[in-house]
């Protein structure tokens, strides 16, 4: 068996989404290793680079972008050494269309690699300094070299979405008339929006019969709603980076994309998405990045309900305020006590204490409770509330012997 039929036997594990034989699969190639590396300020230690393998492919992505060979030393030994994991995901690793670059590659034994060259004039012109000719020239020797060592391949049109429409057709029919296996469509500056990526994306599948990639980045924060249009246009497979690391803003966010794709698009990709916050914890302490609480998908604010009227509706049915269970991506509902609580979520908060608190009580803890959120700008902690409480205790019972001794007076 070659190692493109072995690539092609690691992503025939996707589940299609029920009742609907027309929708496509979709493959996951997350680059979290290449392109989340190269966020400005990120280094993963050689262990971290294999941690963060393992769990993406214990995750369940169907094809894991390692890094750049070609940058020899430890880069490179690390990827051999990923590839001797024996993973069940693709092994690919990314390329300039350079023989040598390629050769690299394939001393580490990948079943995979990413070919990148500059699609766009701004590109060819300024950082390139070259013609369009030679951008082809380039692209076709670089997959024939790689095709000749039975890789299976994928070419990157860097900046496409800067790109002339018809050389970007020529560039992605070099690319199939070559041997390539897909075309990387690298919205590199993320500048597109929904509707002219769908556009973009549908203009190349109706002219060119090659399967493709979309690779979005975060500029204007559209990312992963690029990646959304790009697959309804036809796109079949998705780079992403977990957490939406990547250059500037980043890229698509793995865990955003596959809870869209299942929740909003009705394809279920079969991760094991309760894996999600475990992953998204590692790869933010790999990366000093810290994860924000109001990251979608993983934030932990995500299943946080402080407001009165949202806790009382998901005390009553979690749907009402939550779009998917929070166990579902590794995550705990949370009752924030607090500014904007209400008598409801005091009575269930102390529920959680052991306290039945009635009504009336609960009115008259919440009155200090909202004190006390105001004059320190935050919701309450758990001991803050039951200090709250004790001194309502307090004061309650000095007042009910007061009352007590008036009436005996």
């Amino acid at each position: 068996m070659t190692n493109n039929e072995e690539h092609h036997d690691h992503l025939e594990t996707l589940v299609i989404a029920e009742g609907d034989s027309k929708q496509p699969q979709v493959y996951i190639d997350d680059t979290t290793l290449r392109d989340g590396e190269q966020t400005a300020g990120v280094v993963f230690a050689n262990a971290e680079k294999i941690r963060i393998a393992r769990l993406l492919d214990e995750v369940g992505v169907n094809q894991i972008e390692v890094g750049i060979p070609a940058m020899k030393g430890d880069e490179k030994q690390t990827i051999a050494d990923i590839v001797e994991l024996g993973l069940n995901a693709s092994i690919l690793a990314w390329n300039r269309a350079v023989k040598s670059d390629i050769q690299h590659s394939i001393d580490c034994g990948v079943d995979s690699v990413a070919i990148s060259m500059s699609a766009s004039e701004i590109h060819m012109e300024y950082k390139l300094q070259k013609s369009k000719q030679w951008v082809l020239d380039s692209v076709r020797s670089a997959v024939e070299f790689a095709k000749e060592n039975e890789l299976y391949v994928s070419v990157n049109a860097e900046d496409a979405s800067r790109a002339e429409p018809d050389f970007l057709l020529d560039f992605a029919n070099t690319a199939k008339d070559s041997g390539a296996d897909r075309l990387r469509f690298c919205d590199t500056l993320g500048v597109l929006d929904p509707f002219s990526t769908y556009d973009y994306i549908k203009f190349l599948r109706d002219n060119v019969d090659i399967d493709i990639e979309m690779h979005t980045h975060n500029d204007f924060g559209m990312a992963t709603a690029n990646t959304l249009a790009g697959i309804k246009a036809g796109a079949t497979y998705v780079n992403t980076t977990v957490n939406g690391l990547g250059e500037r803003a980043g890229n698509a966010p793995l865990e955003e994309v596959i809870m869209a794709l299942k929740h909003m698009g009705g394809l279920d990709l079969g991760f094991k998405t309760q894996m999600f916050r475990e992953l998204s914890e590692y790869v933010a302490g790999a990366s000093t990045r810290t994860i924000p609480i109001w990251k979608s998908i993983v934030g932990t604010n995500v299943f946080a309900h402080e407001s009165g009227i949202h806790a009382d509706g998901v005390m009553k049915n979690p749907a009402t305020y939550e779009a998917f269970p929070p166990e579902e991506v590794g995550l705990e509902r949370q009752l924030i006590i607090g500014k904007h609580s209400g008598s409801k979520s005091i009575v269930m908060k102390f529920h959680e204490y052991g306290i039945d608190l009635p009504e009336d009580q609960a009115q008259d803890v919440l009155v200090e409770v909202r004190k006390s959120a105001i004059a320190l700008k935050r919701a309450l902690f758990d001991k803050e509330l039951m200090f709250i409480y004790k001194d309502y205790l307090a004061l309650k019972e000095r007042v009910d012997v007061n009352a007590g001794m008036e009436t005996k007076i």
